[in-house]
């Protein structure tokens, strides 16, 4: 744990790339594998489970001082943003954290033994004991284990320079170890020596490959583009996944390594007619004849435990393939896509799958013609196109001058800001999360939250002036005079009836601050309504 704490501080130190390898390949040198192998967990961001929520967490620190007034608590987690760190520099305060460490229980005791088994106790035993973990911490390790216990730990370093860390301490290239820790990663010494061994140890049958991600096609990509060598298809608003039979199993993995099988069990069905030892790279779409529903749909079937035969009717799914990395248990991402391709379509042709699709190769020969395409390409529930140079291998990551996306512009309206709330972390003491609306004859409906698009000038600019203008306080949020216009992008619009509008857009983001604008000139509910029907 202490050990753990120093990486901790030193990775929230600095933004200097190479002091974070050089960290982590000391941690890795001097950390016993049972420890490393927790340390590795968190530092790649793996799920942990939560064992105390943020409301415990104030309650056991309530529980801890009854002479403490949960308004102060409240007022200073409104001024921090961070429930564990509000907690953390609270226990300081009052003289309960020691200066030095009094403890000396390894992560891996923490993680199995401690934190694991708070579960099963009463409110009261649960606040004795972790009162009793704080009085032995430092203040530092105080933040930590309250990160550890609400499952809200994010370490400032990304899971390529953590590879990368591992790579060089280790001597395995970055590209493998990418690809043995895709899927899941058990915390166990025995695996972390199996992920650094020669061959990596026997292969888990579920193992997903690591995604190729496209880039954005930008102005100096043009000159490098050549038509006659490039595959074009619809760019899909689906979820990115990759569909798995070995060993007479079906897995579905998503791109953000979820797994996902339960969710989809058509496809599970579907994909148990293909050869043993296949794995296809595609987009889950809910599909509806030839042509995807929106991505509203899909989200229905998504975090589900089991999937009801009336949601399979009402909502049925597809996997549209665009890609085979393994066939007959061959791995074929060092085959061009050329070959690839090839390999898929006979794949897709001779198992006749109806739930297993392949996506479209589209046709282009300039650069005007492209446009065309793209630019027609929502009238087919796309959303751009991707390009893909034939003769590329399957990559892992975003490598640049192979794949490219070229998305078609943002939907847009201009819309009133009414609400604001405080950031959070670093932000905590700037309103940084606007809520904003359209007119509904001469009332403005919120229709959607925004988080992103400002730059700093112009976030204090705007906290300045939500600060002098508030007209309610609703706990952290507060009710603004409605007079900025700002000109909101999103990717998709649906029905929804959890939203007083009617609408749910998806992806919300600020492209620019109407100043040329009064309120009156914001856009209606009626406008979005159209947007709706040409979607």
């Amino acid at each position: 744990m202490k050990a753990f704490g120093r990486l901790y501080q030193r990775l929230d130190s600095t933004t200097s790339t190479n002091l974070k390898v050089e960290s982590l390949v000391q941690y890795f040198e001097e950390t016993p594998p049972r420890d490393a192998a927790w340390g590795l967990n968190l530092l790649l961001g793996k799920r942990q489970r939560r064992r105390v929520t943020s409301r415990m967490l104030r309650d056991a620190f309530l529980r801890s001082f009854p002479d403490f007034p949960e308004w102060l608590l409240e007022e200073s987690y409104g001024h921090v943003g961070d429930t564990g760190e509000t907690v953390s520099l609270l226990l300081a305060s009052r003289g309960i954290c020691p200066n030095e460490s009094q403890q000396s229980v390894s992560l891996s005791s923490w993680m199995e033994d401690r934190i694991s088994k708070l579960s099963g106790k009463e409110d009261q035993q649960r606040a004795e004991k972790i009162f009793e973990w704080w009085s032995r911490l430092s203040v530092d390790e105080c933040y930590l284990l309250n990160k550890l216990l609400t499952g809200g730990l994010r370490v400032g370093v990304s899971q390529k320079l953590v590879v990368r860390a591992l790579s060089k301490w280790s001597g395995i290239s970055e590209a493998e170890l990418t690809h043995r820790l895709m899927g899941e990663f058990e915390p166990s010494e025995e695996n972390f020596q199996r992920l650094l061994s020669e061959g990596g140890g026997k292969k888990v049958p579920s193992q997903p490959y690591p995604f190729f991600l496209a880039s954005p096609l930008e102005e100096n990509d043009w000159k490098s583009l050549d038509f006659k060598h490039l595959q074009l298809e619809y760019k899909w608003d689906g979820i990115r996944a990759q569909l798995i039979f070995r060993e007479g199993e079906v897995f579905l993995w998503s791109r953000g390594e979820d797994l996902i099988t339960n969710q989809f069990p058509e496809i599970v069905e579907a994909a148990s007619n293909l050869p043993q030892g296949t794995v296809l790279d595609g987009e889950l779409l809910c599909w509806n004849e030839d042509q995807p529903l929106p991505f509203s749909f899909l989200q229905k079937r998504l975090g589900r435990k089991k999937v009801s035969s009336k949601l399979l009717e009402s909502h049925p799914c597809i996997l549209l393939a665009y890609d085979c990395l393994e066939a007959n248990g061959e791995d074929l991402r060092e085959h061009s896509l050329k070959e690839r391709r090839e390999i898929l379509e006979k794949l897709i042709q001779d198992y006749d799958e109806p739930r297993l699709k392949i996506s479209s190769c589209l046709s282009a020969n300039s650069k005007e013609s492209l446009e065309i395409l793209r630019n027609s390409s929502r009238d087919f529930g796309a959303e751009g196109l991707m390009l893909k140079k034939k003769e590329s291998h399957y990559l892992s990551g975003r490598k640049r001058g192979h794949w490219w996306k070229y998305k078609v512009d943002p939907l847009t309206l201009d819309a009133v800001l009414i609400y604001a709330q405080a950031g959070s972390g670093r932000r905590a003491n700037l309103f940084t999360d606007y809520t904003f609306a359209l007119w509904k004859d001469s009332e403005l409906v919120t229709f959607a939250k925004a988080y992103s698009g400002l730059d700093q000038k112009e976030i204090e600019e705007l906290d300045r002036w939500i600060r002098q203008n508030t007209r309610e306080r609703f706990g952290p949020v507060r009710s603004v005079e409605p007079f900025h216009v700002f000109e909101i992008a999103f990717e998709g619009i649906s029905e929804s009836n959890r939203h007083k509008s009617g609408i749910a857009v998806r992806f919300p983001r600020i492209l620019r601050w109407r100043k040329d604008k009064v309120v009156s000139e914001a856009d209606t509910l009626m406008n979005a309504r159209k947007l709706l029907e040409a979607a």
